[in-house]
């Protein structure tokens, strides 16, 4: 069975889909953190990102393992550093790179093949797996996912104000709904969750109930 969360960045996907994927023993796919990490490698090697074949060239040849709750390039564990602001800055030219997203799309369906998974993203229910047995999207109030964000930056020691945060997070959510690849859009049959309010165990404990009501349907 394969539960896919979609939703806009900060609405605490990765934290309720490491916590889902626990609770129902499923696998945990990471996608956003592939997308960052090659981002991170292309830092990394110095590319010029107005050359994207150069950024499509090195993501055919890194090694990215995201099935799990940790990520890692070529063997080194970057869960971590693949979610700093300078990664954050430039996650978009690989998201935004069409060959990357093909390569990317195509190990995301492979490494789900013939498992239970709960994969999030951007666009898994909508471009990755549109025939996926439950699809959720959550979502959350820019000042809430704003708030998370600092949080969230300010653990990995990074100084920031909610008002600077806000403002990016505003921007990213105009350049997701409009990127030529993979624009961030909730699927016809996904069922919405604003997680404002709520915490990650109840937001958790509702998804559970869902995903038991689909796999009853089944």
């Amino acid at each position: 069975m394969i539960v896919t969360i979609d939703g806009p960045a900060g609405s605490g996907k990765s934290s309720v889909a490491r916590a889902l994927a626990r609770r129902l023993g499923f696998h945990y796919l990471d996608t956003g953190a592939m997308y960052r990490a090659v981002a991170l490698a292309g830092l990394r090697r110095g590319l010029d990102w107005n050359q994207p074949e150069r950024l499509a060239e090195l993501a055919r040849h890194v090694n990215i393992e995201a099935l799990g709750e940790r990520i890692l390039l070529d063997g080194e564990d970057v869960t971590l550093a693949v979610r700093g602001s300078e990664v954050t800055a430039v996650t978009k030219f690989a998201a935004d790179n069409p060959d990357v997203r093909q390569g990317l799309v195509q190990w995301q369906r492979t490494a789900a093949c013939g498992r239970d998974v709960v994969t999030e993203g951007r666009d898994q229910g909508t471009v990755v797996f549109p025939h996926a047995e439950c699809k959720i999207f959550l979502t959350a109030s820019a000042e809430e996912r704003a708030r998370r964000r600092l949080s969230d930056l300010q653990a990995q020691g990074e100084s920031s104000t909610l008002d600077q945060v806000l403002a990016d997070l505003n921007r990213r959510d105009q350049q997701d709904a409009s990127r030529p690849v993979g624009p961030l859009r909730k699927a016809p049959d996904a069922i919405s969750i604003s997680t404002d309010g709520m915490t990650l165990e109840e937001v958790v404990e509702r998804l559970a109930a869902i995903v038991a009501d689909r796999r009853s349907r089944l």
